[in-house]
């Protein structure tokens, strides 16, 4: 949101009003409805009030520390839910037994406020909606078409498979970097140690050299007198940049698009194809699962654009619903975004002119799922010659910089 000062003119007299609002117009449709007499002259953006931006530095602190619910206690809450709906048993009773069972203490609370906005008369979608954050666009949208349809439960089974897939997949990457990281952790750790314990055996014979030491055998004392004087500063200063790093990603909106950006650059190999095809596999099973459910293709996309985490890929996509409302097809409009191959558009293509948009979507679905279950089986294939250069880096540093000076020995005693 943005704030804007607007000009006001009432009984003869001019004032400006602070608003907050997402543009321009917005800005001044909110001004004459609060006074309808009065005449709007200019509309003004303008920096938010200092206590206002105190006020969301300390909310998104907040939210930067507040524990995340664990998909599976989501998963799992989600699916009690479409049981016992599709037993008969009453949103409120199902929700207040779901969040009285509940082992989550968050899942727990937000259960409980939820219950009671729809015992006071709000809709459930209505109750969901200040919990868009924890559970996602896709409940939202999956909660409204289950109250529109009349069938909650098989809306939030499909929730919960889509939760799950999306989960699962999750996993099966974390888990298929976790041996190269382990590896690259515990040879760093080796590396300083030897560092902090061998090098200085060396420093004082090295010290009496009266010839240049070599390169290596430089970096290797340089590296040793920097964690010897600065070492809790260097850990202190490496901690809280990656907590700068992460806190601005997650609240500076023009941060986060850059890096965003960044990840997604050819250059950042396997980190872009893990980025992007992850991203294009949760965004077309969820648009594919709405369609298929019934809900209108500009609906759909709206939904599924909130589940696109990467900014960099997410403005592109949120030109398709533009692009839709000028006249062009989905097809069309999916091949502005230079995301989709030949191949996947004239399958969308034909499933759009054939009325069978929701299964061609469910063979693009596939075919990222496809590509991303291939990029992951491979991937510790593709780190591990990384892997071997950068620990044969390390093993040729040390031994260079240990070993140079004591072939040199004679030379120096000479």
């Amino acid at each position: 949101m943005k704030y804007f000062n607007v000009t006001v003119m009432e009984k003869g007299k001019k004032r400006l009003e602070l608003t907050q609002a997402e543009s321009r117009m917005d800005a001044v449709k909110i001004i004459k409805s609060k006074f309808p007499n009065a005449l709007v002259t200019k509309a003004v953006e303008t920096a938010a009030p200092l206590e206002d931006s105190f006020a969301d530095l300390i909310k998104g602190f907040k939210k930067h520390f507040k524990a995340k619910i664990p998909i599976n206690d989501k998963v799992s809450s989600i699916r009690q839910i479409a049981v016992m709906t599709d037993a008969g048993i009453s949103i409120t009773d199902t929700l207040k037994d779901v969040g009285e069972n509940t082992t989550n203490p968050g899942l727990k609370e937000i259960y409980s406020k939820m219950n009671s906005d729809i015992n006071a008369g709000n809709t459930m979608v209505d109750a969901m909606r200040p919990y868009t954050d924890e559970f996602g666009h896709i409940a939202l949208a999956m909660t409204d078409l289950g109250e529109r349809t009349g069938n909650v439960s098989e809306a939030y089974h499909k929730l919960a498979d889509i939760l799950e897939t999306i989960r699962d997949n999750n996993k099966k990457f974390k888990k298929a970097i976790r041996s190269p990281m382990i590896t690259l952790t515990a040879m760093a750790g080796a590396f300083t140690v030897l560092i902090m314990v061998v090098v200085p055996k060396f420093k004082d014979i090295f010290s009496r050299f009266k010839t240049e030491l070599p390169i290596p055998t430089q970096i290797l004392l340089n590296l040793e007198w920097a964690f010897s004087n600065f070492g809790i500063y260097i850990i202190i200063a490496f901690a809280g940049l990656i907590s700068f790093v992460k806190f601005s990603y997650k609240n500076n909106d023009d941060f986060k698009f850059q890096m965003d950006k960044l990840m997604i650059h050819p250059k950042f190999f396997m980190i872009n194809q893990a980025i992007f095809l992850s991203t294009m596999h949760k965004y077309n099973l969820v648009f594919g699962e709405l369609v298929k459910s019934g809900i209108p293709v500009a609906e759909a996309l709206d939904t599924a654009v909130g589940m696109v985490t990467n900014m960099a890929i997410k403005e592109k996509l949120l030109g398709v619903n533009a692009n839709i409302s000028r006249g062009m097809s989905l097809g069309e409009a999916l091949d502005e975004t230079k995301l989709y191959e030949n191949m996947l558009l004239q399958m969308i293509r034909a499933g759009e002119a054939g009325g069978q948009l929701d299964a061609m979507l469910d063979k693009v679905t596939e075919y990222y799922d496809m590509r991303f279950q291939a990029f992951i089986d491979g991937i510790s294939a593709m780190i591990e010659p990384i892997m071997g250069v950068f620990v044969a880096g390390l093993v040729l540093l040390m031994a260079l910089g240990i070993f140079m000076p004591m072939w040199d020995l004679g030379k120096a005693v000479g």
